[in-house]
């Protein structure tokens, strides 16, 4: 990927959470494409939903909808697959997907058999090894637990896609910064969490000789409607925040747009809002974000 300096303008999305039934992504899909939301972010949590199979079909619902899968737990995925995956999905939309690999839920990777003994080794090999992959190249490599025998893509993408990674862990955030384009933050990561973890990527970067611009995005717990604070405390009995105070909002666009200017602030540059799973209205949800709560981000 070409790397910029440039930091980008605050994008604002949301979230199909997949506690939602799949047939409700066309709806909500297209009720964000005709809000002018810039960007759709899709989950593949175990075992709920696929995360490559509805962002195909998000984008071929919508015109010009950017979606973004954060994120595929590379446990479960053969590197060579992913690759295939990812170039055929950019080359049938350009420039409208964002996809991020990480570690996986520890619990969900036992279940399926498909825990590492060294989470660490695993991402690294993987992202560096689907980098290659993605630019094209034919990839020999014998590692701990990505091996490939020139392997290379027929149809690579016609420029390398930019390649996010999920980070939490110190560890793993200083690997985002050395060796993926941008990094995705969990929901629930306060704004000082958010600092630490803009320094950690910095150290990652030096490490690896990064000089180009590395895009954070979060997702943001979000709650609007007469019921908002209710709804929004079940999320903080669901998720164990003693309080909900820097972790999410509740209310209006104005609250909601303040809130996103503040993680804005502290180093994000994709703001992506959560919805509780119970919100009434996931098609309104995402006028709300786009129409109501963006423009008063960017004023």
């Amino acid at each position: 990927m070409t790397e910029s300096n440039a930091r980008p303008e605050t994008r604002v999305g949301a979230v199909f959470v997949p506690q939602l039934p799949p047939e409700r992504l066309r709806s909500v899909a297209r009720a964000a494409d005709q809000a002018g939301l810039d960007e759709l972010w899709l989950w593949e949590d175990c075992f709920l939903e696929s995360g490559i199979t509805a962002t195909v079909a998000a984008l071929a619902w919508t015109e010009r909808l950017t979606v973004g899968v954060g994120l595929l737990p590379v446990p479960l995925r053969n590197v060579a697959i992913t690759a295939m995956e990812l170039a055929t999905l950019h080359r049938l939309f350009p420039g409208r997907a964002r996809v991020g690999v990480g570690h996986g839920v520890q619990d969900w990777m036992g279940q399926v058999g498909a825990r590492a003994e060294s989470p660490m080794a695993l991402l690294r090999e993987y992202l560096t090894a689907l980098q290659a992959l993605l630019s094209g190249q034919r990839v020999t490599t014998e590692g701990r637990y990505v091996r490939l025998d020139g392997v290379a893509l027929d149809w690579p993408p016609p420029q390398p896609p930019e390649l996010l990674a999920g980070a939490t862990g110190d560890r793993t955030l200083r690997l985002s910064g050395e060796v993926a384009d941008g990094t995705i933050l969990t929901g629930g990561t306060t704004v000082e969490q958010v600092r630490r973890a803009r320094g950690l990527i910095d150290e990652g970067r030096a490490r690896g000789g990064r000089t180009g611009y590395h895009p954070v995005v979060i997702y943001l717990h979000a709650a609007t409607g007469p019921d908002a604070a209710a709804r929004l405390e079940a999320e903080r009995v669901r998720w164990g925040y003693d309080t909900m105070d820097g972790h999410g909002v509740a209310g209006g666009a104005e609250a909601v747009a303040e809130a996103v200017r503040t993680w804005a602030a502290a180093g994000v540059d994709t703001v992506v809002l959560q919805p509780t799973p119970d919100d009434p209205d996931p098609e309104g949800f995402m006028a709300f974000a786009a129409q109501e709560v963006a423009p008063l981000v960017r004023n």
